[in-house]
């Protein structure tokens, strides 16, 4: 212990003497330089274990673990851009179930698997020397945070502020500095509990350059490594050194884009106990093998929890028993220190959510559940049946700021609408989910053609005897791009990659040879380069280049209308593309919607609930 003491001593003088360093600084990017490259240098310092509990009599005991994953900016139980509740979800209600826990099992180990600083408007607090997720994080004394893809959505710099601020361990195995390739971030901790040694790995996924391929200020000066090589390289340093092993891999499991993913690992490294998964928005407990993988959903729907049983065998700790479970949240009330610590960023963010940026002239979506007609999406999204107002507003916008021919955006909300009235900045958000910033590149005609069926493989291949068009379970619906300055056909009778028919641009077909302007998200422009469909080369415009923040697709929209259109926007859908190969029989449709809305009939959806419509009905369903 005195050892400890004296590190921890050693660490805060050096730390306080970085911070002495800091204030004579002028530049804030170099600040936070120098005190990350001091931390790191201080945690060759610091002891490689954490102490929780100190018992030495024990030859039995239960190690315990939480975690969280996929918070997305959410303190409070309340969505902003629709400035409404939302009852499964934020810290608040986690740490209720964390208190709870903490009675039966006070060294807890807790962790939180990553996407934790982005969306909800959290953005609005980016400037911040901690980010009030980071800040809830250290109140609720979380032991671990692993950092996800969506960390990376803004500037280096407010990454390395963050993790700096948080108190705990910041993980990702497979994240290097490209100059020394010396980690990011710890690959791994080891926790002593009660003298039982716990190694937890952390891992992200290493799509980030391609995902954040139109800003690399992102992640400048990182590289992101395979998964399973990285993970056996952090458990070949720790070998003989841990009891328990602990995955915390902000990982799908499947990974979207041919990388390692939750059940690869556990198969080729069975010594892990358990591993906490993250990413994939999902709600699982399973087996692979002996290992048990679990994921607690998003938005703080549970605390996905761990028990596990461990006896020591002369001087070493075996495993007996692993026991996994997702404690719920929804009927759990907010903790009352959390709402009052972090009352400032609700009211700010409901403030900011409620301010008025133009009127909206008419309703843009009539019905945004094609089967029922509600305005809640519950069978299938009428919006990726046929074409809509609100997914051409975005592609109007995004022509007009890229100068280009052509547009594609995708719906990230599939119950997206505006309705007749005062159009504030949460209609923005909920339209448009994601700060993404735009991008416009030069393609060819025939390169349009392949990223245009890319798109429409999304749709499931219509076979005789169907009732209703379907999309396929594997690919997420974000995926599902519409185009705008192009007319063209889906035929869903056709195979993917079969689909796109009667394609042209100002009536005449698509020249295969010709270069048109195409306006992107970033987020899409790392997939067509990397289906090497454009290269870094082809892009001719960034809005994050050119105006930073206020680039952000959301903004642009903001700017677009009161700019462009006076404040008030008016329904508009060209109606250039819809689905062929396939006739909705109306009076069959009908049925459907009798038995739907009676409760005796659903349309099916993937197995993660993700994904709704993944099959089409037959008559044997009716």
């Amino acid at each position: 212990m005195k050892k400890s003491l004296l590190k921890r001593t050693i660490l805060l003088s050096l730390f306080m003497v970085v911070l002495l360093l800091i204030g004579c600084k002028s530049n804030q990017a170099a600040a936070n330089k120098e005190l990350l490259e001091a931390i790191n240098k201080l945690d060759s310092l610091k002891s490689e274990v954490i102490i929780k509990g100190d018992r030495t009599d024990l030859t039995e005991q239960v190690i315990a673990l939480g975690s969280t994953t996929d918070i997305h900016g959410r303190i409070y139980a309340y969505e902003y851009a629709t400035d409404s509740v939302d009852s499964d979800a934020g810290y608040a209600k986690i740490y209720t179930a964390i208190e709870a826990e903490k009675q039966k099992h006070p060294e807890m180990i807790l962790i939180d698997v990553g996407d934790t600083v982005q969306d909800n408007s959290a953005e609005l607090f980016n400037d911040l020397d901690t980010h009030p997720l980071v800040e809830a994080m250290n109140a609720m004394d979380f032991d671990v945070w692993v950092l996800g893809n969506h960390e990376f959505n803004f500037d280096k710099s407010f990454v390395d502020r963050n993790i700096l601020r948080f108190k705990g361990a910041v993980l990702s195995a497979n994240i290097r500095e490209e100059h020394d390739s010396s980690h990011y971030a710890m690959p791994y901790k080891i926790f002593f509990v009660n003298g039982c040694r716990v190694a937890v790995i952390g891992i992200i996924p290493p799509h980030v350059p391609e995902w954040e391929a139109s800003s690399p200020s992102h992640y400048k000066g990182l590289s992101f490594e395979g998964t399973l090589a990285s993970v056996q390289d952090a458990l070949n340093e720790i070998e003989g050194k841990y009891d328990v092993l602990v995955g915390a891999f902000h990982l799908a499991r499947v990974d979207e884009r041919g990388a390692k993913g939750i059940i690869d690992i556990a198969k080729a490294i069975p010594e892990f106990d358990i591993i906490f998964g993250g990413h994939e928005h999902a709600k699982y407990i399973e087996k692979v093998g002996d290992v048990t993988i679990i994921e607690p959903g998003k938005y703080g729907w549970a605390l996905a929890r761990a028990d596990i049983k461990v006896k020591k065998e002369g001087d070493a700790w075996q495993v007996i028993s692993v026991e996994a479970k997702n404690v719920e949240t929804k009927k759990l009330e907010e903790h009352p220190e959390i709402l009052e610590q972090f009352e400032y960023v609700h009211n700010k963010s409901v403030e900011d959510a409620n301010v008025v940026v133009g009127s909206i002239e008419g309703e843009f979506v009539n019905g945004v559940d094609f089967i029922t007609g509600e305005d809640k999406v519950t069978t299938m999204p009428r919006a990726q049946i046929e074409d809509t107002a609100v997914i051409d507003l975005i592609n109007e916008v995004q022509m007009y700021y890229t100068k280009s021919e052509i547009s594609s955006a995708a719906l990230f909300n599939f119950g997206s609408t505006l309705h007749t009235g005062e159009f504030k900045k949460k209609d923005v958000a909920y339209i448009y989910k994601y700060p993404n910033t735009l991008v416009g590149v030069n393609i060819t005609g025939e390169n349009l053609k392949k990223y245009m069926e890319w798109s429409a493989s999304y749709y499931n291949q219509i076979k005789p005897g169907d009732l209703t068009v379907s999309f396929n379970p594997k690919i997420r619906g974000y995926n599902y791009d519409m185009f705008a300055g192009v007319e063209y056909q889906i035929d869903v009778s056709k195979p993917a990659g079969e689909r796109i028919t009667n394609l042209t641009f100002q009536g005449k077909p698509i020249d295969n040879n010709k270069v048109y302007k195409l306006a992107v998200n970033n987020y899409r422009f790392g997939t067509i380069e990397k289906l090497g469909l454009v290269t870094k080369a082809d892009k001719y415009y960034d809005s994050y280049e050119t105006m930073q923040d206020a680039g952000r697709i959301r903004s642009l929209i903001v700017k677009y209308v009161q700019e462009e259109k006076n404040g008030k926007i008016i329904p508009n859908c060209d109606n250039n593309w819809k689905i062929t190969g396939f006739t909705f029989d109306m009076d069959k449709l009908a049925v459907i919607k009798t038995k739907i809305l009676a409760g005796t009939l659903k349309i099916p959806t993937s197995e993660d609930g993700r994904t709704l419509n993944v099959r089409s009905l037959t008559m044997a369903d009716l």
